[in-house]
């Protein structure tokens, strides 16, 4: 069976077992059956069992990974047809994006430092509380691993968005500004799919911060770099 074929069958088997997780996820709304996290855990076991390499996989799949750009840009659709809420809450959003992208990056490189991880991953945890497409073009500056960092952000969207709702409710947060605005900054792509769910309102603020807070981390990367590294 060639390579071609190989990778054929790969692709076919991702889009299967994505809509079939997807309809399974509708019926039973439970973390260990969220797409994000049980669709890539039988990928990967069927690519064990059945010895077909990483390179092989990957090859007709990228196209997929391709469209994470074009489906992150398309959470703009719902913050143009609710501008008046950003109009209203326009400093405190501004404000809440430049602090949670400050936290989000220190604590994580001074977390990872404390367990004296290797600098390799300090730099790739940086970005892990962005969305894919914002994180490797941030990580590109500071010297991430792309691998790492695609790592990273999944496991933490998936994080964020299983513990978002016990952390208001112990935090005693009932405004839907406050939980969208954390769910796109702490939890990107996951977090914001989990604020729609709760009300329009929350989703289009997760969407807006997530979107900033992507753009504001990738043109402040070089300054992070020197901060974090240069000058230690």
């Amino acid at each position: 069976m060639n390579n071609f074929f190989i990778s054929l069958l790969c692709l076919l088997a991702t889009l299967l077992v994505y809509f079939l997780n997807k309809r399974l996820y509708r019926r039973w709304h439970r973390l260990l059956l969220m797409p994000l996290v049980m669709t890539p855990v039988v990928l990967v076991a069927l690519l064990l069992l059945t010895h077909i390499s990483w390179q092989n996989y990957i090859d007709e799949n990228r196209w997929l990974l391709w469209l994470l750009g074009p489906a992150t840009l398309a959470f703009a659709v719902p913050v143009y047809e609710n501008m008046a809420i950003i109009r209203r809450h326009w400093l405190s959003l501004s404000a809440g994006v430049l602090t949670a992208t400050l936290v989000a990056v220190c604590s994580s490189v001074w977390l990872a430092r404390l367990l004296t991880l290797p600098e390799a991953i300090q730099r790739s945890l940086a970005v892990r509380s962005i969305t894919t497409p914002f994180a490797l073009a941030a990580a590109k500056q500071l010297g991430g691993q792309p691998d790492l960092v695609a790592l990273f952000v999944v496991i933490t969207g998936v994080f964020g968005m299983a513990v978002g709702d016990l952390l208001f409710m112990r935090l005693a947060v009932k405004q839907g500004l406050a939980k969208g605005a954390g769910f796109g900054a702490a939890s990107h792509g996951a977090g914001t799919a989990r604020a729609y769910e709760i009300g329009q309102e929350e989703g289009v603020v997760a969407s807006l911060v997530m979107m900033l807070s992507g753009v504001v981390t990738v043109v402040i990367a070089p300054l992070i770099g020197r901060l974090m590294w240069t000058m230690v």
